[in-house]
């Protein structure tokens, strides 16, 4: 074994009994012992008083029948106990005089403490009869009651007696049986613990060192997943979602990288081809003045590819949230109509908004949002051929939600395409001929993310030579936003 392999033997011992599993089922021990313990509090506090209220019974219940008895019939039963059913319910019985002085019964002398009345009495005493020295005295129920004499008065109390010695056997017996079911359970628990934390380490291991080659640059690399739905593999799951949506930027970036080289390439050599020929020029004012003019063209282009990524780059970084407020999309529609509808009627294009009485309230950043609609209605008067049309509408649903749509009578953009042309430099082959650096949707598609809408593009009219394209803005419910 190498030393590495030893060091992550040991390490994982380590981390045993140091996992979440491990302390949970600590916890879950700790638990089983209170419940073990409070049951044992309920079922002998409920024998206690159980046993209590049935000698109180007992005693009360003698006692009625005895003081009904003779003089001699009572002394007869009292010193023959041991001969009668009273040996099988009383653990005492005894007769004395007014002075406290014992007549007969198995009671020797007065329990100290005990006072004539109908009621029991709890007392702490040894047992009567021939008890042992030393013997520890435990809890007595006591009975004392007057009861009739020779001469007819009420001159002689009749003592009762009966210990709680079950209650405290049944105590005993209870105790020892929850302490000697608290070990294998207990044990078990452990045993259980140790079993669950081992595996459950086991995946934890197999994930660190798939985060370990995942670090290492294997970006293809994910999190092993069985068929166990606990919180380790939905985590494993949600973690291999999140290296997918990285995988995928990554891969976003590389080719915006591809595409900013590609399109800023062109211009840049443009530039170069023209100062070189300009180089050569030393009497000509006029070739050297236009020449630096279409340079200057050329690196305008090249600083606003790189100005609409910075821009794109600051929307999706979410930093402009704090220009949210509340405004009605009737009046963008207006403003942006405004602007456009001189360019629309130099290109033959009819621009029109369907307007309505109600307003169209909605939570957002004026300034970003009327950058979408500019770039949606410069896109629509672009690729739509006179004479045309370009229709602006906006409304909410029953849900309360927003929505914004650019419909125009143009070439379309066919199905395959729809997704793709919100993408970074993305341009198809129908606006190849038409200027621009394929970053405007890329634009009104990070302002959208950050409202959190959602934009669906359909055809206005499938099957047809100009099917024209329908692009609905969905935003979220105010409640959702």
């Amino acid at each position: 074994m190498s030393r590495a392999d030893l060091r992550l033997s040991e390490l994982f011992r380590a981390d045993l009994f140091r996992t979440a599993t491990f302390r949970l089922t600590l916890a879950f021990v700790v638990a089983i012992i209170a419940g073990m313990a409070l049951q044992f509090g309920l079922v002998y506090g409920q024998m206690s008083g159980y046993e209590q209220q049935r000698s109180t019974d007992l005693l009360q219940r003698e006692a009625a029948l005895l003081v009904h008895e003779t003089p001699a019939q009572l002394e007869y039963e009292v010193r023959e106990r041991s001969k009668t059913d009273l040996r099988v319910i009383l653990n005492g019985a005894a007769l004395f005089d007014m002075s406290r002085n014992r007549i007969a019964g198995d009671i020797k002398k007065w329990p100290v403490g005990l006072e004539v009345s109908p009621k029991t009495q709890r007392l702490w005493d040894a047992p009567p009869g021939d008890t042992p020295p030393g013997d520890t005295p435990y809890e007595m129920r006591y009975l004392a009651v007057e009861v009739e004499g020779t001469n007819g008065n009420r001159d002689r109390i009749l003592v009762l007696a009966r210990s709680l010695h079950m209650a405290n056997e049944l105590r005993y017996i209870t105790k020892r049986a929850a302490l000697m079911s608290v070990v294998p359970v207990v044990a078990f628990a452990l045993m259980a613990g140790i079993f669950l934390s081992h595996r459950a380490l086991g995946r934890i291991k197999d994930m660190h060192e798939a985060i370990d080659r995942i670090m290492d640059g294997d970006l293809h690399e994910r999190l092993p997943t069985g068929r166990e739905r606990d919180d380790i593999e939905r985590l494993a799951v949600s973690v291999n979602r999140m290296l997918d949506r990285l995988e995928h930027l990554l891969d976003e970036i590389r080719d915006v990288g591809n595409d900013i080289a590609h399109d800023l390439r062109t211009p840049l050599a443009r530039v170069k081809a023209r100062l070189e020929r300009v180089s050569a020029i030393t009497n000509d004012p006029a070739a050297l003045q236009g020449a630096i003019e279409r340079a200057a063209l050329d690196l305008e282009q090249c600083f606003s590819v790189i100005t609409a990524l910075l821009r794109i780059g600051e929307i999706e970084n979410g930093r402009r949230r704090a220009g949210f407020a509340m405004l009605d999309l009737r009046e963008l529609m207006a403003g942006v109509v405004d602007l456009y509808e001189p360019i629309a009627e130099t290109e033959g294009v009819m621009l029109e908004v369907v307007d309505s009485d109600d307003p169209v309230p909605l939570f957002g950043d004026k300034d970003l949002l009327n950058e979408v609609l500019a770039n949606l209605v410069d896109n629509a008067i672009k690729f739509t051929p006179e004479p045309g049309t370009v229709r602006l509408s906006a409304g909410q649903g029953p849900d309360g939600a927003t929505w914004l749509q650019v419909a125009d009578t143009g070439i379309g953009i066919a199905e395959d395409e729809r997704k793709a042309v919100m993408g970074r430099f993305y341009r198809s082959d129908k606006s190849r001929h038409v200027p621009g650096s394929g970053l405007g949707l890329s634009l009104v598609s990070a302002i959208l993310r950050l409202h959190g809408a959602s934009v669906d593009i359909v055809s206005a009219h499938p099957g047809q030579a100009l099917p024209g394209a329908v692009f609905t803005i969905h935003f979220a419910p105010p409640a959702s936003v």
